[in-house]
């Protein structure tokens, strides 16, 4: 979703920084929420998402109760967050801050509409890089609150294959916490919600189904298959990763990740 690269890294807080002056008078010219919304689409369909994240602030500040303008606001906080290497002093804190504010302007299109997929899918991707942050049993909390979230989602709209995707993570990564693991953290931390990688699976190719061009499917689905021991399934998947064309500026970075698993599993022999 995002564009790499270090200097726009570099841009990203100093931008922000401008952003927040929107919010205390800035004058609009007389250009309605959906003019705003247009331009934060050009600039996000460039991978620019800070300057996208201005112009729907602006949209959010014209017609405060504007769905479209609340969620894509939540969306590009959401994705400025993950533009930050780890490696970046302070990340934590500065990826803290970005998903907090996509979780309150998830939280306000939830209001707008509460019969919008989009509120409540980023609602949970927010609240799901963010509880990363935080400790174990916020994590284990975090969860349960994620899972029902997405759960909204695609209840509220079928052929989200984002929610899907999102879904088909959720139960790998519940299902990878063991046995004697989630025994000694149930006792410390509470009741670990269950996850299959079957389950996973099944929601994953449901993601590839309704959107078969986005290379993150296929690489997570290709994670699962060798979670499953699918070991031939998992490099068709990492290889289709390879073939497919770019639709998002991630596609680049997951690229890379496919190949390297690839890589993986030719060391093994696999």
């Amino acid at each position: 979703m995002i564009k790499e690269g270090k200097m726009k890294v570099k841009r990203v807080f100093p931008v922000l920084g401008a952003i927040c002056l929107l919010a205390f008078g800035l004058p609009l010219s007389g250009q309605t929420a959906d003019d705003f919304i247009r331009q934060g689409d050009e600039a996000y369909a460039q991978f620019d998402n800070a300057k996208a994240l201005e112009s729907y602030l602006l949209a959010v500040k014209a017609e405060p109760g504007n769905y479209e303008a609340l969620w894509k606001t939540a969306r590009a906080y959401f994705d400025l967050g993950e533009m930050i290497s780890e490696s970046e002093a302070g990340s934590g804190e500065k990826k803290r801050q970005l998903y907090d504010d996509a979780i309150r302007y998830s939280k306000q299109a939830i209001q707008a509409d509460p019969n919008g997929t989009w509120g409540h899918f980023f609602l949970s991707a927010a609240m799901g890089k963010y509880v990363l942050t935080q400790g174990k049993k916020e994590q284990i909390d975090g969860s349960k609150k994620i899972k029902a979230e997405i759960e909204k989602a695609i209840e509220l709209d079928p052929s989200n294959d984002l929610a899907y995707h999102a879904l088909g993570r959720w139960h790998r990564r519940m299902a990878e916490i063991g046995g004697a693991s989630r025994f000694l953290g149930g006792m410390i931390y509470g009741s670990i919600p269950k996850g299959s990688f079957e389950e996973s699976e099944k929601n994953l190719l449901k993601a590839v189904e309704l959107n078969p061009n986005y290379t993150n499917h296929h690489l997570e689905l290709g994670r699962t298959y060798l979670a499953l021991k699918k070991k031939d399934l998992a490099v068709q998947e990492f290889q289709k990763v390879l073939e497919l064309p770019d639709t998002t500026s991630k596609c680049p970075s997951y690229k890379k990740e496919a190949q390297m698993e690839l890589d993986k599993l030719k060391k093994k022999g696999g």
